[in-house]
């Protein structure tokens, strides 16, 4: 098998521990999606996504082509290869029940079946419990597809329709990353109706990194992050 493709439907969530040259494309379907994502090592749990470093280390606020995405100890997990959105988001966290609840009602699986209203909260705390993760393992998470402003006072707000329907982004992993994410709808949406918004992901290897990749070569901060990268393959296959 070259590839695998799946369809990740709405207020769901999901999981795979992903190989090094490996790079995934999500596809919003529909637009206006929202993809909740955290990454950890595999190898060491407590090594994991880091927003704070991602974003001052490429002096930026919005994620897209080119940028990488850190752990707190100064690896990169993935390289944003391409997107055709040119922003995502990595500071307003996840939805939470109260979220949910407060915007659109109560509503539990055991009542409503498939027609209840996850939260990106829980959804990503059941993915995270298959590898003996916890709340106290969670991390600042990516909300691909999803974009915030900021007014004169600091108040964020969720940009509608950022992501038009078919729009795409490829994540190349740099490194053995366990991937977790879900579709369940932004924190700041304001929609009327509970976000229903699937995804679609293709798995396939990606191409080998040359010595002018985009991405490496965007700020003097990912080649050093590439060369960690590096040392920490080196010794792990010495």
């Amino acid at each position: 098998m070259n590839h695998y493709e799946t369809t990740i439907p709405a207020a769901s969530h999901w999981s795979l521990r992903v190989r090094r040259g490996t790079q995934i494309t999500l596809t919003d379907v529909t637009g206006g999606a929202n993809v909740g994502m955290v990454f950890y090592n595999p190898e060491n749990l407590l090594e994991r996504y880091n927003a704070p470093d991602t974003l001052k280390g490429q002096h930026t606020f919005k994620l897209t082509k080119g940028h990488c995405l850190y752990s707190d100890m100064g690896r990169i997990f993935a390289s944003i290869i391409e997107d055709s959105v040119g922003w995502h988001e990595t500071v307003s966290g996840n939805s939470h029940a109260s979220h949910v609840e407060s915007k659109w009602g109560k509503r539990d699986y055991q009542n409503d079946r498939n027609d209840w209203m996850q939260n990106g909260q829980d959804a990503m705390l059941v993915e995270m419990a298959k590898y003996g993760l916890t709340q106290a393992d969670l991390t600042a998470n990516l909300n691909l597809f999803s974009k915030v402003e900021a007014d004169a006072e600091g108040n964020m707000t969720l940009v509608e329709d950022n992501s038009a329907p078919g729009s795409q982004i490829t994540l190349r992993f740099e490194m053995d990353t366990l991937v977790i994410l879900h579709t369940c709808p932004h924190p700041l949406s304001k929609a009327q109706d509970y976000p229903r918004k699937p995804i679609e992901l293709r798995l396939e290897k990606a191409a080998p990194v040359q010595d002018d990749d985009y991405c490496k070569n965007l700020r003097p901060e990912n080649q050093r992050g590439f060369a960690n990268n590096a040392l920490y393959h080196f010794a792990m296959e010495a």
